[in-house]
């Protein structure tokens, strides 16, 4: 409808706060019209040369919104990621980019180091590379779900969806990541995760 990638809305609604649609019992994204509008603006802004900073700044006068203003109950408040990768150069993009989305990041590059640090630190979302510790990692997965109401998110270079669903992993992503589609997910899970506890409570 907008022509603007997923990840990339869900990206400008965590950095610049202006667009933030309602979520419905399952969790999928709600848009006003007028956020629609909103939208289209700042696509045609940035198609005209405006980054994309500056056309939510231009966004901002134009609504009276508070540009940077996180949405309430934003996941990105400082929650532990904790990545468990075979691959110190990859745990090390992937830790980048969490930090620079208000993440903190704790880095396991074996099984045994990760199950220690989720023991010590309880992070809110655990990454497992499912070839950690010479391919244990469906065990790792296998591990985090025994503890109780975990979220996690295996990845691997192979095809293995399935087997990683079964092991008790949330959501799966292949390898190699890319950012915004990690993020995003991570989001998505910590928003559903909030919605459930939500409608136990009541």
């Amino acid at each position: 409808m907008l022509g603007i990638p997923v990840a990339t809305i869900r990206t400008w609604e965590d950095r610049y706060g202006l667009v933030v649609p309602e979520r419905n019992a399952n969790g999928h994204r709600l848009y006003r019209r007028d956020q629609v509008e909103q939208l289209k603006f700042v696509r045609s802004s940035i198609d005209s040369g405006v980054s994309a900073a500056d056309a939510h700044r231009l966004l901002a006068e134009q609504t009276g919104g508070t540009l940077g203003a996180a949405p309430a109950g934003s996941a990105g408040a400082r929650l532990l990621i904790l990545l468990a990768d075979h691959d110190p150069y990859a745990a090390e993009y992937q830790e980048y980019f969490l930090k620079t989305e208000g993440f903190a990041v704790d880095v396991a590059l074996t099984a045994d180091a990760a199950r220690r640090s989720f023991g010590e630190h309880s992070p809110s979302v655990t990454v497992v590379d499912l070839l950690i510790s010479g391919g244990t990692g469906l065990d790792l997965c296998r591990y985090l779900r025994e503890q109780g109401d975990v979220l996690v998110i295996a990845v691997s270079v192979l095809a293995a969806r399935d087997q990683a669903v079964a092991a008790g992993a949330d959501a799966f992503l292949l390898k190699p990541l890319e950012p915004l589609q990690l993020v995003s997910t991570v989001r998505d899970l910590l928003g559903s995760s909030a919605i459930l506890r939500a409608g136990e409570r009541r």
